[in-house]
């Protein structure tokens, strides 16, 4: 039995848990969130606590047991406090903005970066350099900022770049004369 899938979520006081033929609905303050169960997983809602089962020890079952049990308790992380992450720009000139439904990026190209922000998640930016994303599917806010970080990531010889805060970039030496 997998350590995680077996253990029982417990659920908030205003958050909502329903499933249909394998949907599973999340409902609380801050939205709702679906997710299609995987096969050979099912889901048992008792008072404050919900559980994920598994038909059998299949290899392919126990695989999505604990997945299953981890994004069912994402979700209602998700609707009751949110997530967020949160980017910083290092270098000089370089800076980003939002832009109605876009976040514009100038990262030192001889073109800004157009970079669309999906409907689910906000963006706010600020002293131009510090770029936060806050939103209700884990998932979404993570995948965002992985993009956005993509498009510059910190450099090993200045540190140049954008990052997440607290991330630690391992700096290298430059070039050294010799003699």
């Amino acid at each position: 039995m997998s350590r995680i899938g077996k253990k029982p979520i417990t659920l908030a006081d205003k958050v909502k848990v329903t499933e249909s033929n394998g949907l599973v609905k999340v409902e609380g303050p801050k939205g709702s969130l679906e997710f299609q169960l995987p096969e050979g997983t099912s889901l048992e809602i008792a008072d404050a606590e919900v559980t994920v089962n598994r038909a059998s020890d299949h290899r392919s079952h126990r695989a999505l047991h604990g997945t299953a049990r981890s994004i069912i308790s994402n979700m209602i992380e998700g609707v009751t406090n949110g997530f967020s992450k949160e980017l910083e720009i290092h270098g000089v000139g370089l800076r980003a903005s939002v832009k109605g439904k876009e976040i514009d990026l100038n990262l030192g190209f001889s073109h800004p970066v157009l970079h669309p922000i999906p409907e689910s998640l906000t963006v706010t930016v600020a002293d131009n350099t510090k770029i936060k994303v806050e939103g209700i599917d884990k998932q979404v806010v993570g995948q965002f900022a992985a993009e956005v970080r993509s498009y510059y990531p910190p450099e090993p010889f200045k540190g140049k770049g954008v990052r997440y805060v607290g991330e630690y970039v391992r700096r290298k030496a430059g070039k050294s004369v010799g003699k």
